[in-house]
């Protein structure tokens, strides 16, 4: 999800790659970047917090009842939450530009993993108005960008339950001091939406870290002659009454919190399919439709290629929206990468689209672990270029490794950092581990490693030493300190031959 620029890859053999230019832009900054939210209504004082670092969707303390106030990334311990795991998210949203004001309801749906008599959701800035958990009024407080519901009763280890939400206010985006602004951004025309790595929370009430992935239903109404864009596929035509229109769509599969959008504006939109049959959906703000064809055609084109390289495409749509609002960076919004105020190159949708399999249908659950995400559509930039005729791979490799003095040797990027989570070194020195390892175990393991990696963790959270032990098993080498050297170590590995 970062800004890059060219790559390429081959049929299945040959080493492939094309100059990808990315010093390290993504979509979303380091850290949740500040911001008290402000104080919801509650009805009760705020229940005092238990602590418990909890692994990835546990949760709080041992015999604790109160869901932990994060999910336990050790890098990131206040985003997400414990105590329950959420399957899916119902969103009914009005916004309106000229006042900026957000009006929502969000129904989530999800299973405890341990008794609750209290939990946490996500949410920054915004005012609550009113919480039920199973259709009972539930008590909540807010704290900072935690929202603490007390049900009416307590809900049981396995049971499931239901939480609604009903806020409304003037969103807050945030920023980071690598990136800038992301999340809720408001337009003069509507709202640029791009999350990574926890800006969901700046307009809906979420768990929010992707190691919690959840099927969505949006329902979002605009003033009319505006168009609403979400992830998955549009359910029937968008219906116009009373000066407003609102747009239903559905995201089937799972998905991270941070690659959900509700972007808004005036759009020129085309729909299309693939030559591989994929339903395709582009947008364009009105500054630029003259890039509409090349959107549509180029999405098309790469990911139908990269369903030959990497696996079956793992959604039901594909497509791209260049919106107006010149942030400068690209997300891989699931099903719909969006460019914000650029028309990308035909590297960078392939960037984005590689996205498609690694970061969103596998999905890290651990902010450090973010090379599987970078470092792979980094490399299938460099795949990209090579397909299309223009550099190699190994050309590309060995041109960065050539330059002794980039701040990235200081840098592992297998462990990345979370003042400095979108640093250079996790696109292009994770690219190049992937390019060492594809020298080391050759073609005929390599690309079958990657089908068989996305094919394995599809719709999953993956971590570093899973894909290790799949490209060990798979090429029947020790592989160890060739991740080591690359992922792990300060300084230049040793030259590769």
């Amino acid at each position: 999800m970062p800004l890059n620029r060219s790559p390429v890859i081959p049929a299945i053999p040959a080493i492939v790659c094309a100059v990808a230019v990315a010093t390290a832009t993504a979509c979303a900054p380091s850290e949740s970047a500040a911001a008290s939210a402000s104080p919801g209504t509650a009805s009760v004082a705020a229940p005092a917090r238990t602590g418990g670092t909890a692994s990835t969707g546990s949760t709080g303390g041992t015999g604790s009842t109160t869901g932990a106030p994060g999910i336990g990334d050790p890098d990131f311990p206040g985003d997400g939450n414990g105590g329950y795991d959420v399957e899916h998210y119902d969103l009914t949203l009005s916004y309106d530009p000229a006042s900026r004001n957000l009006a929502g309801s969000t129904t989530i749906r999800a299973k405890a993993t341990q008794d609750l008599t209290s939990f946490d959701l996500d949410l920054h800035g915004l005012t609550v108005s009113r919480v039920t958990v199973d259709g009972a009024a539930a008590t909540f407080s807010r704290q900072d960008d935690e929202l603490v519901v007390t049900p009416a009763r307590r809900i049981a280890d396995g049971g499931m339950f239901a939480v609604a939400v009903d806020y409304s206010g003037v969103p807050r985006s945030l920023r980071s001091s690598s990136l800038g602004e992301y999340g809720f951004i408001a337009t003069p025309d509507g709202a640029f939406v791009t999350c990574e790595p926890n800006g969901a929370k700046t307009w809906f009430p979420s768990n929010d870290h992707p190691a919690d992935k959840a099927t969505y239903d949006f329902q979002i109404t605009v003033p009319a002659g505006l168009t609403a864009i979400a992830n998955g596929e549009m359910s029937g035509t968008p219906r116009t009454t009373g000066g407003k229109t609102t747009f239903v769509w559905r995201e089937k599969h799972p998905m991270a919190s941070y690659l959900a959008t509700m972007t808004t504006g005036k759009f020129q939109v085309r729909t299309g399919t693939s030559g591989g049959g994929l339903p395709i959906y582009a947008a364009v703000a009105d500054s630029f439709r003259g890039s509409l064809d090349t959107l549509i055609t180029q999405t098309g084109k790469i990911t139908d290629y990269w369903s030959s390289v990497f696996g079956p495409y793992p959604f039901s749509s594909t497509g791209g929206v260049i919106d107006d609002h010149a942030v400068g960076y690209a997300l891989e919004n699931q099903t719909k990468p969006i460019y914000g105020g650029f028309t990308p190159e035909p590297a960078i949708i392939a960037h984005e689209l590689a996205h498609q399999w690694f970061g969103d249908s596998l999905s890290i659950g651990r902010w450090r672990d973010l090379w599987l995400n970078e470092g792979f559509a980094t490399y299938a930039e460099w795949l990209w270029a090579e397909h299309s005729g223009q550099d190699t791979a190994d050309a590309t490799f060995r041109r960065y490794y050539a330059n002794e003095a980039d701040a990235m040797w200081s840098y592992p990027p297998g462990v990345a950092r979370a003042d400095d989570l979108f640093n250079a070194a996790v696109y292009t020195r994770g690219a190049m581990t992937l390019h060492a390892l594809r020298r080391e175990i050759g073609d005929q393991s390599f690309f079958p490693l990657l089908r068989q990696w996305t094919a394995a963790h599809r719709y999953g959270n993956v971590t570093t030493p899973e894909f290790v032990a799949l490209a060990e098993r798979v090429s029947g080498k020790n592989l160890k300190p060739l991740f080591d050297a690359w992922l792990f170590r300060q300084g230049r590995p040793a030259p590769v031959t």
